[in-house]
Parts: C-alpha cells; structure tokens; sequence
C-alpha cells in the first residue's frame, strides 16, 4: 500500500464486498463473501482450483451480477447499466478479450473509443510501452505467445487508467521468462489497487500486501503478509483449506 493511502483514513475504500453471494442452479460458488480493500493495496485471493476466486473476480469487474450482497468501488454501489463505476476497474481474466483480426493497436484504439479515452492514439502508444510492446504494434495477436497475448490484455485494462486492477490467475500458463516479465510490467503498478486471483502461493504471496483465502465460496482467512513470513503462510493456507502437511494438492509450486 502507498504512504498516500495510509495517510487518509477517511478515504473510502477501493474495493468493498458485503455478503457478497452467487448462485447457479443448485450450486452456490461464493457464499457470503465480505471483505474491504484499501487505496494502494495489493491483495492476492488464495485457494485451490473451484473455490469461487475467479466467481467472485467477475462480480467485482461487473462481468457476472451477484445473486445477493452488494459491491462498492471507490465508496459507489456497483449495479447493472452502471458505466461510470464499471470504468474505475481495469480486469484481465482468462478471456483476453482481443480479436485476432485487429493489430496490437487496432484492438487498444478500439477499447479506447469504448471507453471514451481522451487523447486515445497517444494513450494507446503509452500503454504499449508500459508492458513492452512498443515494438509489436502492428503485429497481430493471434500470431501472439500467450505470454505476449497477457501482456496486450493488461495493455487493454490499463487504458481507461482505472482505479482498481483484477487480474485473474495471471501467471497462469506462463513460462519462466513471461512470469519474469509479468512481473517487473506489475511492479511499475505498485500505487494502484490490486486484487489478483491465485493458487501460486510462492509468486502471490511475494506480490501482495494481505491475502484473502477462499475455499467452498467462503472467506475463509484474511492474512496480513507483511507481519508473516512465507513458510508460516504456507502452513495457515494448508491448515485453513484442509490439506495435510505432505501433501500438494491446492499448491501450485
């Protein structure tokens, strides 16, 4: 979190979920969710495969409506048709939402006329070489690694310059040298808000202020990670999703 956050306690907060619920037929996939996030903060959503993470990511980006509960951004109620607050969240999930037959810059001039960027064709140069594409401009990403794709996509949620940053499982899929420089792109971001989707406990807890670890759609810990050393989150991420010490099972290593 930025010294500027921690300065202003009368702020509201950037992200707040209360009882927070989504229903799908029989299946209840985030059950009574409540939480807050603060301005500057980079909170990770730990939990194994199915536990609602990516569920509830969607709710907060405005992509899927909560059965019940409610979503405030920057202290506004999230609710269907409302564009204004839906324009404070930048979001990259699994779905790039790019289309192959647009050029790098073609596809961000197109988000920046959805989003009625000022500026746009300067905007979009920008954020090209803030992830590393100002060389591939012209390029097409269906030609694109998935590494390259991920990094247009931040492109793209970066445009609108929201207040709030959802990246879902973002290394995912990921070599070695993509992760590398996912993150030092993310580390150019540390004075705006972050809530990021993970099951990589090594790179999230390395990435984030405080981690939120859900299992069965429920909040099932919010851990301050930096009054706890990895090893010892670790253990309480296990204990609290029921997995026995030798095993792997919810780790991703």
């Amino acid at each position: 979190m930025t010294a500027d956050a921690r300065s202003d306690p009368t702020a509201p907060s950037a992200v707040r979920t209360d009882d927070v619920t989504k229903v799908y037929g029989r299946v209840t996939a985030v059950d009574g969710v409540s939480f807050a996030v603060e301005p500057g903060e980079t909170v990770g959503l730990f939990g194994p495969n199915g536990a609602g993470k990516s569920t509830l990511l969607r709710m907060l980006a405005g992509l899927a409506r909560p059965s019940s509960g409610t979503i405030t951004l920057g202290g506004a109620e999230l609710v269907p048709g409302d564009h204004g607050v839906h324009r404070t969240v930048g979001v990259v999930t699994h779905e790039s939402m790019l289309y192959d037959d647009l050029s790098a810059r073609e596809n961000l001039r197109f988000h920046a006329d959805l989003h009625g960027v000022d500026d746009p064709a300067a905007r979009c140069e920008a954020v090209l070489d803030a992830v590393n594409l100002g060389g591939r401009t012209s390029q097409y990403p269906g030609a694109f690694s998935h590494g390259l794709r991920k990094r247009l996509s931040l492109a793209r949620a970066l445009l609108h310059r929201p207040d709030v940053l959802l990246l879902d499982e973002p290394y995912a899929g990921l070599d070695q040298r993509s992760v590398a420089d996912l993150a030092t792109i993310l580390d150019g971001f540390d004075d705006r808000t972050v809530l990021l989707t993970t099951h990589d406990l090594d790179r999230g807890v390395g990435r984030c202020d405080r981690a939120l670890v859900v299992d069965r759609g429920r909040l099932r810990a919010d851990v301050d990670l930096g009054e706890t050393s990895a090893a010892a989150f670790e253990t309480t991420y296990r204990r609290t999703i029921g997995v026995d010490n030798g095993s792997n099972e919810g780790l991703d290593r």
